[in-house]
């Protein structure tokens, strides 16, 4: 049996995991208001929860990205997903902020799996003309999850309450484990379902390529991988962008919870809007891209320019929200906030597959992504002195000076080409 664009169905599936992903990692965030009065704990002890399952997804990112270059991508998924929920089902039974905690370490190195998991399926199923495309349809999965999760959260905790909740949702990973096995048979250089076609449109679109002896490939390790200069642009990128996303998937709900006076049901109501804009963002950040890297065939300036346009989108947005008395106006903000960041991130995500091969991807996509989470785990402890009184307006003033520190990074690290060994 062949099936004709088939990369686009394994990028669909990639898509549909990031949706689980954030259904499960929201579903604390947006119940927390009748949670913390069941059992009587309170917003800081809410950022000590984040902060564990922020440490638990810094090495989880690391972790994941050495396993999915180890045993693939096919089990790598499936580890992760199997991994993130259980541990989410746990959640059921959790009483005070330690049993929290640590079904939420679990839970964040499962989960981190899926962003080193991604970014090596985009690089060995993509040409890299495409590659921003496909992180944006991934990357779309996150927007999607958010905008879903705060009414469904919303309607089941109404009908069956918190802990029935989290079982309930924990059901959705195992069932996506089943089309995965199914698709996801092998790399596309192998896999009995790809056409001729296909497969050539792939693997002569490789930036990065294996030759016919496999030594003179550049695989380098992770203290060669941390020699090049390259290497340590996207890591700064992604400590300083990454919190940016962070200030509204871990603290949205509270956002409108202290600011406007929401509770569960009106948190489900509005906390989805942002979300469209960053859906919308994703894809056309990966649009962008792919359409002046056809138009001009230079990487470099198609990569820079996505994630300069998301930049400039972001940091105006960010300082205007600090005025926004109305909560359609901070959703109107926050929804251009967050079309600029997956404007820009997704760009960001491809870089490890445009200056590595395929055998490091996921090592680089891993160090980088917990890169990201150290610098949201100061942020999120910054957040209960940040906001005292119900005022967030520091907290997006923290987010507008990380922004041009993220463009910084991207230039210092050179023109966007393939990494040789240094000699």
């Amino acid at each position: 049996m062949k099936v004709k664009h088939l990369r686009w169905f394994i990028v669909s599936l990639v898509a549909i995991a990031t949706v689980i992903n954030y259904i499960d990692r929201s579903a604390l965030a947006i119940m927390w208001p009748s949670i913390s009065k069941d059992l009587g704990l309170d917003k800081s002890d809410y950022a000590n929860i984040i902060s564990v399952f922020m440490i638990a997804y810094a090495i989880g990112q690391s972790l994941f990205g050495r396993i999915f270059d180890a045993i693939g991508t096919r089990f790598g998924f499936v580890l992760s997903i199997v991994v993130w929920s259980i541990s989410i089902a746990m959640h059921a039974v959790a009483t005070t902020v330690t049993s929290f905690a640590i079904f939420r370490a679990i839970l964040g190195i499962g989960e981190a799996g899926n962003w080193p998991g991604a970014t090596k399926a985009n690089a060995e199923w993509f040409p890299a003309k495409e590659r921003a495309l496909a992180q944006g349809i991934f990357n779309s999965g996150a927007s999607i999850g958010s905008i879903i999760a705060p009414p469904l959260i919303a309607m089941l905790y109404a009908f069956l309450g918190w802990q029935a909740t989290f079982i309930i949702i924990a059901v959705l990973g195992f069932l996506w484990i089943i089309p995965w096995l199914i698709v996801y048979k092998s790399a596309p250089d192998t896999h009995p379902w790809i056409t001729e076609e296909e497969r050539e449109h792939i693997l002569s679109g490789q930036l990065v390529k294996a030759n016919d002896d496999e030594q003179d490939e550049y695989v380098p390790n992770v203290k060669q991988l941390l020699q090049h200069k390259q290497a340590w642009g996207v890591i700064a990128a992604r400590f300083f962008i990454d919190p940016i996303w962070w200030l509204f998937v871990a603290w949205l709900p509270l956002y409108l919870n202290e600011k406007f006076g929401f509770d569960v049901k009106q948190i489900g109501a509005f906390a989805w809007v942002p979300y469209v804009g960053a859906a919308m963002g994703a894809i056309f950040g990966g649009w962008l891209s792919g359409h002046l890297i056809a138009r001009h065939n230079n990487i470099d300036r198609a990569r820079k320019a996505a994630i300069f346009l998301g930049c400039t989108i972001m940091l105006p947005a960010l300082l205007f929200t600090t005025q926004a008395s109305t909560p359609m106006m901070a959703m109107g903000l926050i929804a251009l906030i967050l079309f600029g960041f997956q404007t820009a991130i997704g760009n960001i995500q491809t870089l490890p597959s445009d200056y590595f091969s395929g055998k490091t991807v996921g090592t680089l996509a891993g160090i980088s992504g917990t890169s990201a989470v150290l610098s949201v785990i100061i942020t999120i402890q910054l957040v209960p002195q940040l906001t005292q009184g119900g005022d967030y307006s520091a907290l997006f003033i923290l987010g507008a000076i990380l922004v041009p520190l993220c463009v910084i990074s991207i230039l210092m690290s050179g023109k966007i080409t393939p990494v040789k060994a240094k000699t």
